[in-house]
């Protein structure tokens, strides 16, 4: 692979861009740089002599946007060329450090205050996924989180969901309210006939129990959509 130090000891080409990147960070920040800049500097870590850049720019290309990179399977990430498996693990811990960061505004005070980090969460944890999760948030009377738990993993555009599993759960951890997500890996994430039915079906074994169906949110990489905002339960 061409970038190590060759016999002679010269300095790599690289070496000078990677302290240049570096220094650009630490002047205008993350927020300000290119996705595959940001992710170059991810991939120095655990890519230490070889130039990153064109493996940034070939990881973006092959799952399109930044986000879809932290969310891409091991598996997938090696099928890159110049990504290995130490590599694939730095990207997959610095994807479950971001959802550790996206949670912790979602725990620490009542859900329905918080909503615009409830949805920066969903995004983070599902948006990007590659099959369809339905997840559900459960509250209580505060509307603060109990527990947030993946229910059911389905394909790429379907996942079965059980109303009374939901509710035997719900009565299990003696929750008062729910939150229901899911994701369209298509990215759309506007709701389906079958979306809307199965949050009514839910709802209407819900009410009777005194457990609140607050809301439905559906997330995908290209925004998120509330079947309560949209009028639709």
């Amino acid at each position: 692979m061409t970038g190590f130090d060759d016999k002679s000891g010269a300095i790599p080409h690289y070496h000078d861009h990677r302290e240049r990147l570096r220094e650009r960070f630490h002047e205008i920040g993350g927020e300000n740089l290119r996705d595959y800049e940001l992710l170059e500097l991810l991939l120095f870590q655990a890519i230490p002599r070889v130039d990153t850049k064109p493996i940034a720019k070939a990881l973006l290309q092959r799952f399109g946007s930044f986000g879809e990179v932290l969310a891409a399977p091991m598996a997938r990430l090696t099928e890159v060329d110049g990504v290995g498996e130490k590599a694939a693990h730095h990207i997959k811990v610095v994807y479950a450090a971001a959802q550790r960061f996206l949670k912790e505004p979602v725990k620490q005070r009542p859900l329905l205050d918080s909503w615009s980090s409830v949805i920066d969460y969903c995004r983070g944890a599902m948006g990007f996924e590659a099959v369809e999760q339905f997840r559900i948030l459960f509250l209580d009377k505060r509307n603060t989180l109990i527990a947030d738990e993946v229910q059911q993993s389905g394909t790429v555009d379907h996942t079965p969901v059980y109303p009374r599993e939901v509710m035997k759960r719900a009565l299990e951890l003696s929750a008062t309210a729910l939150i229901l997500v899911h994701n369209h890996p298509s990215g759309d994430p506007t709701p389906s006939r079958a979306d809307i039915q199965m949050t009514k079906s839910v709802i209407d074994i819900a009410l009777p129990l005194g457990i609140t169906v607050h809301d439905h949110i559906i997330v995908g990489r290209n925004g998120h959509a509330s079947l309560k905002g949209l009028k639709l339960i």
